[in-house]
């Protein structure tokens, strides 16, 4: 009788190790799986954060360009309206006044998203200070 127990208890340890070793084959696959789904999101965040670089980059030269343009209308109106034979039409000033009302509103509207993203997002929820480049 107790040979049986033995056997039993020889029979249900082999079974508890098949299991624990099945059970350890599984749980090592997904741990495989995660860490490759990890090291996915990890590329497609760097991705993502370099387009939005470059992205940055692009508007900050559109901004550039845009005031480059304003700039030489600006000088080129005023360097028109010293010329004593040039004939300048009211066309001309009400150009020169339109360029500086958009030059000052858009730095007006820049300025108050500026304001607004300081005083919004400088200290999270968390606590944590937030710094923007």
């Amino acid at each position: 009788m107790t040979e049986i127990f033995q056997v039993l208890g020889i029979f249900s340890m082999f079974i508890s190790a098949l299991v624990g070793f099945f059970f350890w084959l599984i749980q090592r696959n997904i741990n495989q799986r995660d860490a490759e789904e990890q090291r996915r999101r990890t590329a497609r965040q760097q991705e993502l954060d370099q387009r939005e670089q470059v992205r940055y980059q692009h508007e900050l030269y559109m901004l550039k360009s845009i005031d480059a343009a304003i700039a030489l209308g600006e000088a080129t109106a005023r360097a028109v309206q010293q010329i004593p034979d040039a004939h300048c039409n009211g066309d001309m000033h009400a150009a020169l006044d339109y360029a500086q009302q958009v030059k000052h509103e858009k730095k007006d509207f820049l300025n108050g998203q500026a304001l607004h993203i300081i005083s919004d997002n400088s200290v999270s929820g968390d606590g944590v200070r937030r710094t923007y480049d």
